[in-house]
């Protein structure tokens, strides 16, 4: 895997430095004639932006329209994945597995900021290594080594929550933002002053929250502010990347596919069953032919084959770069470690969703603000407040009216004739008797808490290797065969750089 520095470095990927950021066009606007990045004419703000950088760790998934949903047989019977083409907009996603390397990194930088005045942070984000019992096999050297011995360090993070996996997405983003305004010379490094809610947060920053130690802040334009006045960075000036996060259940199932190996022109030749082409699991190059494409069970009692040919060398998970990655350079797509991804679970989502960006699990949020409209200061651990956009602030819209669309068409008032609440954690109105769509605890296991996981892994048969398979687990709940990968919107063109224009 590349390092950090090398991501930063990539071909074709162009880093701003505040020196083109001051200098950028000082042509007049085509809409009204006055001159950009010039006090003398008000100091409107045009940035020369070439192109969004690549995170580290990332790699770009050029989005296109394919047929998402179920390529294997129905075994299960369970009918959710039906076939339906949808188009998925072009997005980062992280070359491999978050190993338990990069989650220790987390807790580590958890502890140290927080532990004096609220140790239950990093005790919070810790995975639950008690995951890997099991009350008739002698597991108990991975509940001890699994996650902190250096052996595993490039292996999977697993034993992690819904929960937990988003946090360490929000983590992320802000120590990648970071480390770029430090790079570019705007922020000097902190790492003696960051305690409990004094620390570099994104979302604290670009409200004017964060201070930080300043070297070199961007002059601002504004004759009003007076001469050699300068301010913080902003979104406007292209420097801040957006949020890492979990992928959307499409863009897993798109990435891992990797049809982009096998299109010519608009026709894709074969489509796939695995993340590789064929129907069988094993390489069928001539240089590696018979070799596990993947890291998974094989049968019954057979988790790894016999000594001596060990069929995918891992009896349990694998380094997060082993096999082949697919046409899109991602690894372990099929087997090793099932993964989070953002989506609630519903049986019909194939069938609901938009057929652009599919994706169930909205819940509209907003900053929470004072009386006079500010940005109510951050919480005491250093993070901005945000809170549900209520119905009154809905009134009006066509494309929305409520903050929790989770249930939309599926659980909601609309799509059942029984259904007499307004949500699955909610009383009815009409009473206890009525009857709710998905009566969790009683006649179903799905509730909004309810999360898509994709992909098999190294406890899975290969059916489970086909990327239109989907499962579902509490968002509460964590497993020695689930982790995670994080992704990240592709702002701009869908495109990446000297691929030009249409």
């Amino acid at each position: 895997m590349l390092s950090t520095t090398k991501r930063f470095m990539s071909a074709g990927i162009i880093a701003f430095s505040l020196v083109s950021l001051q200098s950028c066009e000082t042509e007049g606007s085509s809409a009204t004639g006055w001159a950009y990045n010039d006090p003398k004419n008000g100091g409107y703000l045009n940035v020369d932006y070439t192109e969004q950088e690549t995170g580290p760790g990332l790699v770009l998934i050029e989005g296109g329209t394919f047929t998402m949903g179920r390529t294997e047989q129905e075994i299960q019977y369970d009918w959710d994945n039906t076939p339906r083409r949808v188009t998925v907009s072009s997005f980062y996603m992280d070359q491999t597995e978050i190993t338990n390397q990069f989650y220790r990194d987390y807790l580590y930088w958890l502890k140290r900021v927080y532990d004096v005045d609220f140790p239950d942070v990093a005790l919070k984000a810790t995975p639950d290594t008690l995951v890997w019992r099991d009350k008739l096999a002698f597991n108990e050297p991975y509940v001890e080594y699994y996650l902190r011995h250096p052996a595993y360090k490039n292996y999977p993070v697993v034993g992690v929550n819904w929960l937990q996996a988003n946090d360490y997405c929000s983590w992320r983003t802000d120590r990648v933002n970071e480390f770029i305004l430090v790079r570019e010379g705007v922020l000097k490094m902190d790492a003696v002053g960051q305690v409990a809610d004094n620390h570099f947060n994104t979302d604290a920053y670009l409200t004017g929250q964060y201070e930080g130690l300043v070297k070199n802040d961007i002059e601002d334009l504004d004759p009003s502010k007076g001469e050699g006045a300068t301010r913080k960075v902003k979104m406007e000036d292209g420097i801040i990347l957006p949020r890492y996060r979990l992928p959307t259940e499409a863009e897993w199932e798109f990435a891992a596919l990797g049809l982009i190996g096998n299109t010519e022109e608009e026709l894709i030749t074969e489509r796939r069953l695995y993340p590789w082409n064929g129907h069988i699991i094993r390489n069928a190059d001539d240089s590696f032919k018979g070799e596990m494409m993947a890291n998974f069970k094989r049968g019954r009692g057979d988790n790894m084959g016999t000594a001596g040919k060990l069929n995918d060398n891992a009896d349990i998970t694998a380094e997060v770069n082993s096999y082949w990655p697919n046409d899109y350079g991602l690894y372990n797509m099929a087997g090793n470690v099932c993964e989070w991804v953002m989506d609630v679970y519903r049986p019909l989502s194939p069938e609901d969703v938009s057929d652009f960006r599919a994706f169930r699990g909205n819940v509209y949020k907003t900053v929470v603000r004072n009386d006079d409209g500010t940005v109510a200061d951050k919480d005491s651990l250093g993070k901005i407040k945000f809170r549900n956009v209520t119905e009154a602030e809905s009134e009006g819209r066509r494309n929305y009216r409520k903050a929790d669309n989770i249930n939309m068409g599926d659980g909601d008032r609309e799509s059942s004739t029984s259904y007499g609440g307004g949500g699955d954690d909610e009383p009815t109105e009409a009473g206890a008797d009525d009857k709710i769509m998905y009566d969790f605890g009683a006649t179903s296991m799905i509730n909004n808490r309810s999360r898509v996981y994709k992909g098999g892994s190294w406890k899975d048969r290969a059916y489970y290797l086909s990327p239109g398979a989907r499962r579902y687990l509490d968002e509460r709940l964590s497993t020695d065969f689930i982790g995670f990968r994080c992704a990240m919107t592709r702002v701009g063109s869908p495109v990446g750089l000297g691929k030009g224009k249409k």
